[in-house]
Protein backbone atom coordinates (compact mmCIF):
# COMPACT_ATOMS: atom_id res chain seq x y z
CA UNK A 1 0.00 0.00 0.00
CA UNK A 2 1.32 3.35 -0.93
CA UNK A 3 -0.11 5.90 1.44
CA UNK A 4 3.05 8.00 1.51
CA UNK A 5 4.33 7.79 -2.01
CA UNK A 6 5.43 11.07 -3.59
CA UNK A 7 2.42 12.90 -4.96
CA UNK A 8 3.10 13.41 -8.65
CA UNK A 9 4.94 10.11 -9.33
CA UNK A 10 2.10 8.11 -7.84
CA UNK A 11 -0.30 9.98 -10.08
CA UNK A 12 1.56 8.57 -13.05
CA UNK A 13 -0.30 5.31 -12.48
CA UNK A 14 -3.52 6.75 -13.71
CA UNK A 15 -3.29 10.38 -14.86
CA UNK A 16 -1.95 10.90 -18.41
CA UNK A 17 -0.89 14.51 -17.89
CA UNK A 18 1.18 13.48 -14.88
CA UNK A 19 2.88 10.80 -16.95
CA UNK A 20 3.62 13.25 -19.74
CA UNK A 21 4.99 15.88 -17.40
CA UNK A 22 7.19 13.54 -15.42
CA UNK A 23 8.31 11.59 -18.44
CA UNK A 24 9.89 14.74 -19.79
CA UNK A 25 11.64 15.73 -16.58
CA UNK A 26 15.30 14.97 -16.55
CA UNK A 27 15.28 12.66 -19.55
CA UNK A 28 16.58 14.05 -22.81
CA UNK A 29 15.65 12.91 -26.27
CA UNK A 30 18.09 10.73 -28.17
CA UNK A 31 20.55 12.63 -30.24
CA UNK A 32 20.63 15.61 -27.87
CA UNK A 33 23.76 14.72 -26.02
CA UNK A 34 22.10 12.24 -23.64
CA UNK A 35 23.53 8.84 -22.73
CA UNK A 36 23.52 5.98 -25.19
CA UNK A 37 21.03 3.16 -25.03
CA UNK A 38 23.45 0.78 -23.30
CA UNK A 39 24.43 3.42 -20.75
CA UNK A 40 20.76 4.22 -20.09
CA UNK A 41 20.01 0.57 -19.37
CA UNK A 42 22.92 0.31 -16.96
CA UNK A 43 22.05 3.52 -15.12
CA UNK A 44 18.40 2.42 -14.81
CA UNK A 45 19.22 -0.77 -12.90
CA UNK A 46 20.04 1.13 -9.72
CA UNK A 47 16.77 3.12 -9.58
CA UNK A 48 14.78 -0.02 -10.46
CA UNK A 49 16.40 -1.80 -7.51
CA UNK A 50 15.43 1.12 -5.26
CA UNK A 51 11.79 0.96 -6.41
CA UNK A 52 11.65 -2.81 -5.90
CA UNK A 53 13.21 -2.37 -2.45
CA UNK A 54 10.52 0.22 -1.69
CA UNK A 55 7.81 -2.22 -2.76
CA UNK A 56 9.28 -4.94 -0.58
CA UNK A 57 9.38 -2.52 2.34
CA UNK A 58 5.73 -1.51 1.85
CA UNK A 59 4.35 -5.02 1.67
CA UNK A 60 6.51 -6.55 4.39
CA UNK A 61 5.53 -3.59 6.55
CA UNK A 62 1.89 -4.47 5.82
CA UNK A 63 2.61 -8.05 6.90
CA UNK A 64 4.05 -6.78 10.19
CA UNK A 65 0.92 -4.66 10.58
CA UNK A 66 -1.23 -7.79 10.27
CA UNK A 67 0.80 -9.37 13.08
CA UNK A 68 0.16 -6.24 15.17
CA UNK A 69 -3.63 -6.32 14.69
CA UNK A 70 -4.37 -8.79 17.52
CA UNK A 71 -2.77 -6.30 19.92
CA UNK A 72 -4.03 -2.99 18.56
CA UNK A 73 -6.88 -3.85 16.19
CA UNK A 74 -7.05 -2.86 12.53
CA UNK A 75 -8.09 0.73 13.29
CA UNK A 76 -5.43 1.03 15.98
CA UNK A 77 -2.74 -0.08 13.52
CA UNK A 78 -3.90 2.56 11.03
CA UNK A 79 -3.71 5.24 13.73
CA UNK A 80 -0.22 4.21 14.83
CA UNK A 81 1.08 4.01 11.28
CA UNK A 82 -0.33 7.34 10.12
CA UNK A 83 0.57 9.20 13.31
CA UNK A 84 4.17 7.99 13.33
CA UNK A 85 4.60 8.68 9.60
CA UNK A 86 3.08 12.16 10.02
CA UNK A 87 5.50 13.03 12.84
CA UNK A 88 8.50 11.91 10.79
CA UNK A 89 7.43 13.73 7.62
CA UNK A 90 6.55 16.94 9.48
CA UNK A 91 10.00 16.95 11.08
CA UNK A 92 11.78 16.19 7.80
CA UNK A 93 9.73 18.42 5.46
CA UNK A 94 8.79 21.25 7.85
CA UNK A 95 6.01 22.42 5.51
CA UNK A 96 5.04 26.07 5.53
CA UNK A 97 1.49 26.87 6.61
CA UNK A 98 1.50 30.31 5.02
CA UNK A 99 1.00 31.47 1.48
CA UNK A 100 -1.60 28.88 0.47
CA UNK A 101 -5.04 29.62 -0.94
CA UNK A 102 -8.33 28.15 0.17
CA UNK A 103 -8.26 25.91 -2.90
CA UNK A 104 -4.81 24.64 -1.88
CA UNK A 105 -6.07 23.68 1.56
CA UNK A 106 -9.18 22.09 0.07
CA UNK A 107 -7.00 19.95 -2.16
CA UNK A 108 -4.69 18.80 0.62
CA UNK A 109 -7.72 18.09 2.83
CA UNK A 110 -9.26 15.90 0.10
CA UNK A 111 -5.89 14.19 -0.33
CA UNK A 112 -5.72 13.47 3.39
CA UNK A 113 -9.28 12.10 3.48
CA UNK A 114 -8.51 9.80 0.54
CA UNK A 115 -5.29 8.65 2.22
CA UNK A 116 -6.98 7.98 5.54
CA UNK A 117 -9.88 6.16 3.89
CA UNK A 118 -7.55 4.05 1.78
CA UNK A 119 -5.52 2.93 4.80
CA UNK A 120 -8.54 2.28 7.02
CA UNK A 121 -10.34 0.20 4.39
CA UNK A 122 -7.21 -1.70 3.40
CA UNK A 123 -6.36 -2.79 6.93
CA UNK A 124 -9.95 -3.84 7.49
CA UNK A 125 -9.52 -6.04 4.42
CA UNK A 126 -6.11 -7.38 5.52
CA UNK A 127 -7.66 -8.35 8.86
CA UNK A 128 -10.12 -10.63 7.02
CA UNK A 129 -8.46 -11.96 3.86
CA UNK A 130 -4.87 -12.89 2.85
CA UNK A 131 -2.53 -9.99 2.19
CA UNK A 132 -1.88 -10.92 -1.44
CA UNK A 133 -5.61 -11.08 -2.18
CA UNK A 134 -6.21 -7.73 -0.47
CA UNK A 135 -3.54 -5.94 -2.51
CA UNK A 136 -4.64 -7.66 -5.74
CA UNK A 137 -8.22 -6.47 -5.28
CA UNK A 138 -7.07 -3.03 -4.13
CA UNK A 139 -4.92 -2.45 -7.20
CA UNK A 140 -8.06 -2.69 -9.34
CA UNK A 141 -8.78 0.92 -8.35
CA UNK A 142 -5.68 2.41 -10.01
CA UNK A 143 -6.10 -0.09 -12.85
CA UNK A 144 -9.63 1.14 -13.54
CA UNK A 145 -8.37 4.73 -13.46
CA UNK A 146 -5.65 3.88 -16.00
CA UNK A 147 -8.15 2.16 -18.28
CA UNK A 148 -10.53 5.13 -18.18
CA UNK A 149 -7.70 7.65 -18.62
CA UNK A 150 -6.18 5.90 -21.66
CA UNK A 151 -9.49 5.87 -23.60
CA UNK A 152 -8.20 3.23 -26.00
CA UNK A 153 -9.81 0.04 -27.23
CA UNK A 154 -6.79 -1.94 -26.05
CA UNK A 155 -7.60 -0.87 -22.50
CA UNK A 156 -10.70 -3.08 -22.61
CA UNK A 157 -8.36 -6.05 -23.13
CA UNK A 158 -6.45 -5.15 -19.96
CA UNK A 159 -9.72 -4.71 -18.07
CA UNK A 160 -10.91 -8.12 -19.26
CA UNK A 161 -7.60 -9.70 -18.24
CA UNK A 162 -7.91 -8.22 -14.76
CA UNK A 163 -11.51 -9.42 -14.52
CA UNK A 164 -10.37 -12.97 -15.32
CA UNK A 165 -7.83 -12.71 -12.50
CA UNK A 166 -10.48 -11.52 -10.05
CA UNK A 167 -12.81 -14.38 -11.05
CA UNK A 168 -10.04 -16.91 -10.43
CA UNK A 169 -9.09 -15.23 -7.16
CA UNK A 170 -12.67 -15.35 -5.89
CA UNK A 171 -12.90 -19.09 -6.50
CA UNK A 172 -15.76 -18.68 -8.99
CA UNK A 173 -13.68 -19.74 -11.98
CA UNK A 174 -13.08 -23.29 -13.18
CA UNK A 175 -10.46 -25.27 -11.26
CA UNK A 176 -8.19 -25.70 -14.23
CA UNK A 177 -5.13 -26.27 -12.09
CA UNK A 178 -6.69 -27.69 -8.96
CA UNK A 179 -6.92 -25.86 -5.67
CA UNK A 180 -4.17 -26.89 -3.31
CA UNK A 181 -4.38 -27.37 0.41
CA UNK A 182 -7.20 -27.61 2.84
CA UNK A 183 -9.31 -25.06 4.64
CA UNK A 184 -7.54 -21.84 5.49
CA UNK A 185 -4.89 -22.19 2.76
CA UNK A 186 -4.66 -20.03 -0.32
CA UNK A 187 -7.41 -17.55 -1.23
CA UNK A 188 -10.27 -20.08 -1.43
CA UNK A 189 -13.60 -18.78 -0.19
CA UNK A 190 -12.58 -15.16 0.36
CA UNK A 191 -14.54 -13.43 3.09
CA UNK A 192 -16.96 -11.25 1.06
CA UNK A 193 -16.76 -8.45 3.64
CA UNK A 194 -12.95 -8.45 3.43
CA UNK A 195 -13.10 -8.47 -0.37
CA UNK A 196 -15.55 -5.55 -0.30
CA UNK A 197 -13.20 -3.59 1.97
CA UNK A 198 -10.31 -4.25 -0.44
CA UNK A 199 -12.32 -3.06 -3.45
CA UNK A 200 -13.40 0.04 -1.54
CA UNK A 201 -9.75 0.67 -0.63
CA UNK A 202 -8.97 0.46 -4.35
CA UNK A 203 -11.58 3.13 -5.08
CA UNK A 204 -9.98 5.35 -2.44
CA UNK A 205 -6.57 4.62 -3.97
CA UNK A 206 -7.86 5.95 -7.29
CA UNK A 207 -9.06 9.10 -5.50
CA UNK A 208 -5.66 9.29 -3.77
CA UNK A 209 -3.95 9.27 -7.17
CA UNK A 210 -6.10 12.10 -8.52
CA UNK A 211 -5.64 14.32 -5.47
CA UNK A 212 -1.95 13.49 -5.12
CA UNK A 213 -1.39 14.89 -8.61
CA UNK A 214 -3.29 18.06 -7.73
CA UNK A 215 -1.45 18.41 -4.43
CA UNK A 216 1.89 17.96 -6.16
CA UNK A 217 1.08 20.89 -8.45
CA UNK A 218 0.05 23.17 -5.58
CA UNK A 219 2.69 22.44 -2.91
CA UNK A 220 6.49 22.37 -3.25
CA UNK A 221 8.40 19.11 -2.86
CA UNK A 222 6.75 16.86 -0.25
CA UNK A 223 5.05 19.62 1.77
CA UNK A 224 1.60 18.67 0.56
CA UNK A 225 2.23 15.01 1.36
CA UNK A 226 3.32 15.83 4.92
CA UNK A 227 0.23 17.98 5.48
CA UNK A 228 -2.11 15.40 3.93
CA UNK A 229 -0.81 12.52 6.02
CA UNK A 230 -1.26 14.72 9.09
CA UNK A 231 -4.90 15.21 8.11
CA UNK A 232 -5.25 11.44 7.68
CA UNK A 233 -3.66 10.80 11.09
CA UNK A 234 -5.98 13.28 12.83
CA UNK A 235 -9.04 11.69 11.19
CA UNK A 236 -7.96 8.17 12.14
CA UNK A 237 -7.09 9.00 15.75
CA UNK A 238 -10.65 8.88 17.20
CA UNK A 239 -11.32 5.54 15.47
CA UNK A 240 -8.12 3.99 16.79
CA UNK A 241 -8.73 5.26 20.33
CA UNK A 242 -12.32 3.97 20.32
CA UNK A 243 -11.22 0.51 19.18
CA UNK A 244 -8.04 0.02 21.18
CA UNK A 245 -7.85 2.76 23.83
CA UNK A 246 -4.86 2.47 26.14
CA UNK A 247 -3.54 -0.58 24.28
CA UNK A 248 -2.03 1.85 21.78
CA UNK A 249 0.28 3.20 24.49
CA UNK A 250 1.89 -0.14 25.35
CA UNK A 251 5.64 0.21 24.59
CA UNK A 252 5.80 -2.95 22.45
CA UNK A 253 2.73 -1.87 20.48
CA UNK A 254 4.10 1.62 19.96
CA UNK A 255 7.44 0.17 18.83
CA UNK A 256 5.81 -2.11 16.27
CA UNK A 257 3.60 0.75 15.11
CA UNK A 258 6.65 2.92 14.47
CA UNK A 259 8.28 0.01 12.63
CA UNK A 260 5.21 -0.34 10.41
CA UNK A 261 5.26 3.41 9.69
CA UNK A 262 8.94 3.32 8.77
CA UNK A 263 8.61 0.20 6.60
CA UNK A 264 5.35 1.12 4.90
CA UNK A 265 5.69 4.89 4.56
CA UNK A 266 8.96 6.64 5.35
CA UNK A 267 11.51 4.18 3.93
CA UNK A 268 9.72 3.43 0.62
CA UNK A 269 8.99 7.12 0.09
CA UNK A 270 12.68 7.93 0.51
CA UNK A 271 13.84 5.10 -1.77
CA UNK A 272 11.35 5.98 -4.50
CA UNK A 273 12.18 9.69 -4.33
CA UNK A 274 15.84 8.78 -4.91
CA UNK A 275 14.91 6.45 -7.77
CA UNK A 276 12.69 8.97 -9.55
CA UNK A 277 15.61 11.33 -10.03
CA UNK A 278 16.85 8.93 -12.73
CA UNK A 279 13.81 6.78 -13.55
CA UNK A 280 11.00 7.71 -15.97
CA UNK A 281 7.59 7.96 -14.31
CA UNK A 282 5.97 5.35 -16.62
CA UNK A 283 8.66 2.82 -15.68
CA UNK A 284 8.04 3.66 -12.02
CA UNK A 285 4.31 3.05 -12.48
CA UNK A 286 4.90 -0.31 -14.17
CA UNK A 287 7.09 -1.41 -11.26
CA UNK A 288 4.32 -0.39 -8.86
CA UNK A 289 2.13 -2.94 -10.64
CA UNK A 290 4.24 -5.71 -9.11
CA UNK A 291 2.94 -5.02 -5.61
CA UNK A 292 0.24 -7.74 -5.56
CA UNK A 293 2.94 -10.34 -6.24
CA UNK A 294 5.22 -8.84 -3.59
CA UNK A 295 2.33 -8.80 -1.12
CA UNK A 296 1.59 -12.47 -1.80
CA UNK A 297 5.25 -13.29 -1.14
CA UNK A 298 5.22 -11.29 2.11
CA UNK A 299 2.02 -13.03 3.19
CA UNK A 300 3.58 -16.42 2.52
CA UNK A 301 6.90 -15.74 4.26
CA UNK A 302 5.65 -13.83 7.33
CA UNK A 303 1.99 -14.82 7.73
CA UNK A 304 2.12 -18.38 6.34
CA UNK A 305 -0.58 -17.55 3.78
CA UNK A 306 -0.14 -20.22 1.13
CA UNK A 307 -0.71 -19.79 -2.61
CA UNK A 308 -2.24 -22.37 -4.91
CA UNK A 309 -1.36 -22.46 -8.62
CA UNK A 310 -4.70 -20.87 -9.49
CA UNK A 311 -4.14 -18.08 -6.97
CA UNK A 312 -0.70 -17.36 -8.45
CA UNK A 313 -2.24 -17.27 -11.94
CA UNK A 314 -4.93 -14.86 -10.75
CA UNK A 315 -2.32 -12.48 -9.32
CA UNK A 316 -0.24 -12.76 -12.51
CA UNK A 317 -3.27 -11.80 -14.62
CA UNK A 318 -3.99 -8.71 -12.53
CA UNK A 319 -0.30 -7.70 -12.50
CA UNK A 320 -0.07 -8.14 -16.27
CA UNK A 321 -3.26 -6.14 -16.82
CA UNK A 322 -2.00 -3.34 -14.58
CA UNK A 323 1.33 -3.17 -16.42
CA UNK A 324 -0.39 -3.10 -19.80
CA UNK A 325 -2.82 -0.38 -18.76
CA UNK A 326 -0.04 1.77 -17.30
CA UNK A 327 2.05 1.50 -20.46
CA UNK A 328 -0.98 2.37 -22.60
CA UNK A 329 -1.65 5.44 -20.46
CA UNK A 330 2.00 6.51 -20.62
CA UNK A 331 2.05 6.08 -24.41
CA UNK A 332 -1.04 8.24 -24.78
CA UNK A 333 0.49 10.89 -22.51
CA UNK A 334 3.65 11.03 -24.64
CA UNK A 335 1.61 11.28 -27.85
CA UNK A 336 -0.49 14.12 -26.45
CA UNK A 337 2.64 15.92 -25.31
CA UNK A 338 4.18 15.57 -28.77
CA UNK A 339 0.99 16.82 -30.43
CA UNK A 340 0.75 19.89 -28.19
CA UNK A 341 4.39 20.78 -28.87
CA UNK A 342 3.84 20.50 -32.63
CA UNK A 343 6.20 17.52 -33.02
CA UNK A 344 5.48 14.06 -34.31
CA UNK A 345 5.48 11.51 -31.48
CA UNK A 346 8.71 9.54 -31.39
CA UNK A 347 8.15 5.82 -31.83
CA UNK A 348 9.69 3.73 -29.08
CA UNK A 349 10.79 4.67 -25.60
CA UNK A 350 13.19 7.54 -25.22
CA UNK A 351 14.89 6.05 -22.19
CA UNK A 352 16.27 3.03 -23.99
CA UNK A 353 13.80 0.43 -22.65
Amino acid sequence: MNDSRSAAPTAAVGVPEAVAALDGTGHGDPGRGGPGRGDARRTTLGPVALVVAGGLSVQFGAAVAVLLMPRAGALGVVTLRLAAAAVVLLIVCRPSLRGHSRADWGTVLAFGVAMGGMNTLFYQAADRIPLGAAVTLEVLGPLALSVVASRRLLSLVWAGLALCGVVLLSGMGPSLFGRGGGAGEGFDGLDPVGAAYALAAGAMWAAYIVFSARTGRRFPQADGLALAITVAAVLSLPLGVMESGSKLLAPSTLGLGVAVALLSSVLPYTLELMALRRLPAPTFAVLMSLEPAIAAMAGFLILDQALSTTDALAIALVVGASMGAVRATARRGRMEKGTKSGRRPVRGNREGH
